[in-house]
């Protein structure tokens, strides 16, 4: 399937949001337990991908998934790690969104001087072990009965990706638009 990767864009909130939202009411893979407003979620994605990647997939001008990447903690310490997820519409699942998404996410984050992809996933869910496994990331615990969702405790699973070589000098993260070329 030939579908197009690029930046989000503020028109792509409800379509993004129309995505998302089955996996807050019928999954325990977000965290989330309400559908945020359109207007609040179009708020988190302008301020998210100011600092850090959100892709999208589009396939005959319809959003068919997205990945996008977050902070990892507040601290100064910490803003050379970011944390990753992916979601793909339904449809469109097991065509090679997820991976090609994931693929241009990792290499704008290690473009922009990112040092630790790290990822989360809710137990049990062996197909994204398996996809994470896949692009490289590390097992490196559990936390257990860690969220409270459907009236029962959720553990999660913690992944790490090294982006960059041993003994990487940090450096300021570069800017979203120092790395456009690489996501069109």
């Amino acid at each position: 399937m030939n579908f197009k990767i690029r930046l989000v864009e503020a028109a792509d909130t409800a379509s993004i949001l129309e995505i998302y939202a089955p996996f807050i009411v019928n999954t325990a893979a977000s965290f989330e337990t309400e559908i945020p407003s359109l207007k609040s979620f179009k708020e988190r994605i302008l301020q998210y991908s100011a600092k850090s990647p959100w892709i999208v997939a589009e396939y005959n001008n319809q959003i068919i998934g997205y990945t996008y990447a977050t902070a990892h903690r507040g601290r100064h310490a910490y803003q050379w790690s970011q944390e990753t997820t992916v979601y793909v519409h339904p449809g469109f699942r097991k065509q090679g969104v997820a991976l090609r998404l994931y693929q241009t996410l990792l290499k704008a984050l290690t473009a922009m001087g990112f040092n630790k992809a790290l990822a989360v996933i809710t137990l049990p869910n062996k197909p994204s072990i398996r996809f994470h496994e896949k692009l490289g990331f590390k097992n490196i615990g559990e936390m257990n009965d860690i969220g409270f969702k459907f009236n029962q405790w959720h553990t999660t699973s913690w992944w790490d990706l090294n982006l960059q070589d041993a003994g990487y000098k940090a450096q300021e993260p570069r800017t979203i638009e120092s790395i456009k070329h690489l996501i069109c």
